[in-house]
């Protein structure tokens, strides 16, 4: 018998594919049967015409019978008993020919001819295990010694009995040797087969990899590409925001402004607004333009800061939204300030935009943290319309969006769990639909 398959799962495999091939060959060869027992009526004619119309009947009778199984095969029944049926559709055979051998001349008749055809057949055709091949050899010498003692009990003594005897033995013997070698060649192809599928499958595995791989180094480079834009244009832009700092700070200082209550109020609202273009310049810079060379991606800062940040960044699209922080006293943290902003500004965007898009009448985003083994665990809760059980799953896969077309790759909440990851911790996500969503990850405490 052939080896086991090496595992469990790939042995019920090929059991299942063993089965699926046993039944084919099983049914295919029946039909082959019917065939030969109905075409050995010439072979009657020719050697022993006068019982030709009893052999006749008989073929006929055995073809019936063999049909009749070849039909109960495929069926559940005959699934589940598939080596039996196949073996009980070969003794049909082997019984009509012992029949005839004890009705013409025993061991002398040409029929035990046919007795060594089916044993040979059973072993290299069928695809019998090697149990039930020697089974099938014992049934079949057992039948022509019954045969020869029916016909003249004397005739087992002779050396046309032994003779018969012994080329059925070499007959069943080959059998046996060849039904292991066939299921010894069958599951070394079913071996083959399952090596082959597990590289594809690893080969589909690894190209998807590239793909992802190819993707976020595109993305990469994007963003590379954009921070040293941003990086020159903030230059810039901050340039002129200083000069109109400075002008206003001399204008206040004018004696027309300090007697004129409207000017002045004016020039504080001027400048307020140009120290808040100031703020919003130096966080671009922050997000946009780091230097990792220099230790930044690995530096102690402040979450409650990045949170500023991130609120500051994403101020047009949290118009409306109360927002609530429940942040520990002290927020000093480990890693990249500019990606955790990045990973804040791409949460907050996401809420805000659901809660937009489901029109909720009082949207809020709370902004928690707690120290859990020296990690800080962020919360960023929203009361929006929360995220579907089958879209759960997916929210950190590459491109997956919900978005209408356009108005978003689906790449944000992907590099997030990304940066996540490289600072050692995890970006999770739960949610109740139509009620809330609640993302978390965590960074490690500055020591």
């Amino acid at each position: 018998m052939a080896q086991s398959a090496s595992d469990p799962l790939k042995s019920a495999f090929y059991r299942a594919e063993r089965e699926g091939f046993r039944l084919s060959f099983s049914r295919t060869t029946a039909l082959v049967g019917i065939v030969l027992v109905l075409m050995g009526a010439g072979l009657d004619y020719n050697t022993y015409p006068g019982n030709l119309k009893p052999f006749f009947l008989a073929r006929v009778f055995v073809s019936l019978l063999i049909f009749v199984v070849y039909l109960i095969l495929p069926t559940r029944w005959g699934r589940q008993r598939l080596s039996y049926l196949t073996l009980l559709w070969l003794c049909f055979p082997q019984i009509m020919i012992a029949w005839m051998i004890s009705a013409t001349q025993g061991a002398h008749s040409i029929y035990a001819t046919g007795l060594h055809l089916a044993v040979f057949a059973a072993g290299s055709v069928l695809p019998f295990n090697t149990k039930q091949t020697i089974g099938f050899g014992l049934i079949t010498y057992t039948l022509y010694l019954l045969a020869c003692l029916i016909h003249d009990p004397a005739s087992v003594a002779g050396s046309t009995f032994f003779v018969n005897s012994q080329f059925l033995i070499f007959t069943s013997t080959l059998g046996v040797f060849c039904t292991y070698f066939n299921e010894r060649s069958r599951f070394e192809l079913f071996k083959l087969k399952e090596e082959v599928a597990d590289k594809n499958i690893q080969l589909e595995n690894t190209n998807s990899s590239l793909v992802e791989i190819k993707g976020q180094l595109l993305q990469q480079e994007k963003m590379a590409a954009i921070g040293t834009l941003s990086a020159g244009l903030l230059h810039e832009i901050n340039n002129p925001v200083n000069f109109c700092l400075m002008a206003i700070a001399v204008a206040q200082e004018d004696p027309t402004a300090k007697t004129s209550p409207m000017l002045a109020e004016c020039l504080t609202d001027a400048k307020e607004g140009m120290q808040r273009v100031q703020h919003i310049v130096s966080d671009l810079k922050t997000f946009a333009y780091r230097s990792p060379e220099k230790g930044e991606a690995n530096a102690p800062f402040l979450v409650e800061k990045a949170v500023d940040s991130a609120i500051r960044l994403t101020s047009h699209e949290l118009r409306g939204v109360n927002l609530e922080r429940k942040l520990p006293a002290d927020t000093l943290v480990r890693g990249d300030e500019a990606a955790i902003i990045g990973v804040l500004i791409n949460l907050l965007s996401n809420a805000a935009l659901a809660m937009q898009k489901a029109q909720r009448p009082n949207p809020r985003i709370e902004i928690a943290g707690d120290w859990i083994d020296n990690r800080l665990h962020v919360v960023v809760t929203d009361n929006g319309p929360g995220i579907s059980e089958k879209n759960l799953s997916r929210v950190f896969e590459p491109f997956f969006t919900t978005r209408d077309v356009g108005k978003g790759l689906g790449l944000g909440l992907s590099i997030s769990y990304s940066v996540i990851q490289r600072h050692g911790g995890t970006l999770a996500v739960t949610s109740q639909e139509g009620e809330w969503a609640r993302f978390t990850f965590d960074l490690p405490r500055a020591e």
